[in-house]
């Protein structure tokens, strides 16, 4: 068995050198060899087409830029037009990069409003890297059809995705967004999470899971280890909203990804201490992003947007103001959202 990043950090010696444009900065002795070979592999998927880990920059992992909750039985590409949401989001885009920003990873699935072409014109016009996914969320917005079909057959749809891309167009998914129920994890969504782990295993791809309680998470994990898939692959979004931090930092010491994106204006002061606490215990399986955006269909004009630009504009220097580093900050919008998010070579 491989040592976590957290057990890797725990027995070397902590050095802290932050490097710029191509390079990664490095937090632990014991791991710097690791994620340098991560790095030199893999790729990162955007609407635009793969790139290089070590391009995809600055980096917020978890946003919308446009979400549709009118169901999986009526959801449609008809319901809004693409030119207008392309008018509307494309400044706050614009603003994000403006504030030191280079990449999005842009987390609606497939039924609740999944545009890839709209994501390639935004990122086109934008300069931001772009991202999508493939996947399904939860219920009730779950498709009839992924009711019925096993696992394994969800999973084939997906890997027919990431290997030959969405649509006629065939842009490619970067990862995987699935979302599970709250407490014990009921048997459809044990059936998606399975069907993640099946897709990841096959593909390189890494499961960003909205996920609120631990006790969820950590079923999920056990599922992709039966499935032999690494906790590494999979991504607790949402990791946050779980009060129990044993819970959280259990994950974690499985190799999750702790992804502590309910970062909002209204509750940067609770956040921050998490973020500061995880920075300290596993601050190289640490994601930060605030979940923002987002034209909502079906409100006049897209409804109410939060702006993407506010956490590296105002959360990062409080964060800076409360003590992190530089460098730390550097690690986590940098460093680990790249090797997050690589895909790299597949399991046999």
């Amino acid at each position: 068995m491989q040592p976590t990043a957290m057990q890797r950090r725990q027995g070397g010696t902590a050095i802290s050198a932050m490097m710029t444009g191509p390079t990664v900065v490095l937090l632990a002795l014991g791991c710097a060899r690791t994620v340098a070979a991560e790095m030199a592999v893999g790729r990162i998927q955007t609407v635009c087409g793969p790139l290089p880990p070590a391009k995809l920059g600055r980096t917020l992992t978890h946003e919308h830029i446009l979400v549709d909750f009118i169901g999986a039985d009526r959801v449609s590409p008809d319901r809004y037009d693409p030119d207008e949401v392309f008018r509307v989001m494309l400044p706050y885009l614009q603003n994000l990069k403006a504030a030191g920003i280079d990449s999005l990873i842009e987390c609606t699935p497939n039924y609740l409003g999944r545009d890839p072409v709209l994501l390639r014109r935004l990122s086109l016009a934008s300069g931001v890297n772009l991202v999508t996914n493939t996947g399904l969320y939860k219920d009730p917005y779950l498709p009839g059809w992924a009711r019925e079909a096993s696992a394994e057959a969800i999973a084939a749809k997906w890997i027919a995705e990431a290997e030959h891309g969405i649509g006629p167009e065939g842009i490619k998914p970067g990862f995987i967004k699935i979302a599970v129920n709250e407490g014990e994890l009921s048997d459809i969504q044990r059936k998606i999470v399975r069907a993640a782990a099946v897709t990841s295993k096959a593909t390189g791809l890494v499961i960003a899971s909205h996920t609120t309680q631990g006790v969820s998470a950590l079923q999920a994990l056990d599922i992709l280890e039966g499935v032999g898939a690494p906790a590494s692959r999979f991504v607790w979004v949402h990791a946050d909203a779980e009060p129990d931090a044993a819970l959280r930092f259990r994950a974690a010491e499985r190799g999750a990804w702790l992804s502590y994106d309910g970062i909002r204006e209204g509750n940067a002061a609770e956040k921050a201490p998490l973020v500061l606490e995880a920075l300290r215990r596993c601050p190289e399986q640490l994601l930060i992003s605030q979940d923002a955006g987002w034209y909502h269909v079906g409100e006049p004009h897209g409804g109410d947007i939060a702006p993407f630009d506010w956490l590296p504009a105002r959360f990062v220097p409080m964060l800076v103001a409360a003590g992190a580093t530089q460098e730390q900050i550097e690690q986590v919008l940098v460093s680990n959202a790249a090797r997050a998010f690589t895909i790299r070579k597949a399991d046999g």
